[in-house]
């Protein structure tokens, strides 16, 4: 890739021919109508992709935002991409007659693979390559899995298939790292390992060769809220590409107010189930974990029934995750594959967001569906994400993730298509809809 200027744009088309269709039942009725979902991808790549036959004997990525299997049945349409999504993507990407495909997601570590990846589902995926006799790759990049019923985990892909970045200094966890009373945590991992990974100078991720050995990205996000981030799309996808979890740093034990981030304020019950917790993470995979794990719980719900917060640092303050995701999205963008990270971008990742029905209220993980009506297509994450957010009615200004990007002037010159109609990007605010902000979210970010 060269040192030219790569234009930025954000396409963006609505599924809905009036308001009064934007609603769960008819926008679910649009994930059956293979050939609608075909042509509107295809509107979409069509400068970009076809006309110039840009795919044409590439190995090309989709990544989707496989995060985990279904526990109730509104999950197959607002919890993952949809399976339909996926497949018109991958009939009109297949159509460009690329060298190969490579499907890859890392999903959380209790996902069961098999019941999100079907029988059925794989067969749909391997016959529309079939049909242009293009080789079809499905992978799951974690490293291992864990079965939280057995309390066993399991190695599934060899050290070998990923690459190491140390970000160092330049990481955007520097700066809160160098506080070592507050390290920091993933709620259900070992915190051994994790300080392994993350301390003052050092910043280190595990990212998955499938993803930096590939010509062209598409990243498929599904649009939804998350506890952490605020909202989670193209951005908060890329995370997947990382497959060993106890690289990504969640937030620091504590309270806001003794230098963590967990929750706000200052709590020794909180503080002494984490530490619990901790404790339980150490033992994962033997019989004392679940002793220790119940005792946190425990501990953590002495708390008021009201109170929102969880030991997972689902709120608005955390100030850690967001960090960690524009630390992969540099990655990336400029990750080269012995490691280091270039001052020229290395590839462009596209991303084509399934916002038909998105996620609201408790996401990424139990959202309830809402009726977005969209799709988006863009090279630039971050403009696309505030793009998304303004559509679900939030201030992107108050987003971590979204207001630490400095693009407000950047975003009053841009030009967005919309319909195919060339629009201001504040025209979006026309077509925001009120959206359930996630727990610990609801009063800072309420829309009502």
């Amino acid at each position: 890739m060269t040192n030219k200027e790569i234009m930025k744009f954000l396409k963006i088309k609505t599924l809905f021919s009036n308001p009064n269709d934007r609603n769960v039942e008819f926008l679910s009725g649009v994930y059956e109508d293979q050939d609608k979902l075909i042509q509107t991808i295809s509107e979409l790549f069509n400068e970009e992709f076809l006309q110039n036959e840009f795919l044409k004997n590439k190995t090309v990525l989709l990544k989707p935002n496989w995060v985990v299997h279904s526990s109730v049945a509104t999950d197959e349409i607002c919890l993952r991409t949809h399976d339909n999504f996926l497949l018109a993507a991958l009939e009109v990407v297949a159509g460009q007659k690329p060298a190969k495909i490579i499907i890859a997601d890392a999903p959380v570590q209790g996902c069961d693979w098999d019941k999100m990846i079907t029988p059925e589902f794989l067969l749909q995926m391997n016959e529309i390559c079939q049909k242009y006799n293009i080789p079809l790759i499905v992978k799951d990049l974690r490293k291992t899995t864990f079965n939280p019923k057995l309390n066993s985990k399991q190695t599934i892909n060899s050290d070998e298939e990923y690459t190491i970045f140390n970000l160092g200094s330049e990481s955007q966890l520097e700066p809160i790292s160098l506080n070592n009373r507050n390290p920091f945590r993933i709620t259900y991992y070992n915190p051994d390992r994790l300080k392994e990974s993350h301390y003052p100078g050092t910043h280190k991720y595990c990212i998955a060769n499938n993803f930096l050995l590939v010509d062209v990205v598409i990243s498929l996000p599904k649009v939804k809220t998350h506890q952490k981030a605020g909202i989670t799309c193209a951005l908060k996808n890329l995370v997947g590409i990382n497959g060993d979890k106890d690289y990504l740093p969640h937030h620091r034990i504590g309270g806001s107010e003794m230098g963590g981030d967990c929750y706000p304020g200052k709590n020794k019950i909180r503080y002494f189930s984490e530490k619990v917790r901790d404790i339980a993470n150490r033992n994962i995979g033997k019989y004392k974990y679940k002793i220790w794990a119940g005792f946190s719980y425990l501990l953590w719900h002495l708390l008021p029934k009201q109170e929102t917060h969880s030991l997972s640092a689902g709120w608005y303050g955390n100030d850690t995750t967001w960090r960690m995701v524009h630390d992969i999205n540099k990655i990336a963008i400029f990750g080269k594959l012995d490691g280091s990270i270039s001052i020229i971008p290395q590839r462009v990742v596209y991303s084509l967001c399934d916002g038909i029905i998105g996620g609201q209220g408790d996401g990424p993980l139990k959202p309830i569906p809402l009726p977005l009506g969209i799709i988006s297509f863009t090279n630039d994450s971050a403009i696309n994400d505030i793009g998304m957010a303004i559509l679900m009615g939030f201030d992107w200004q108050k987003i971590y993730l979204l207001k630490d990007l400095k693009y407000p002037n950047e975003l009053n010159e841009l030009k967005i298509e919309l319909n195919q109609d060339v629009k201001e990007f504040n025209s979006l605010n026309e077509l925001s809809i009120p959206t359930i902000p996630p727990p610990g979210w609801e009063e800072y970010l309420s829309n009502k």
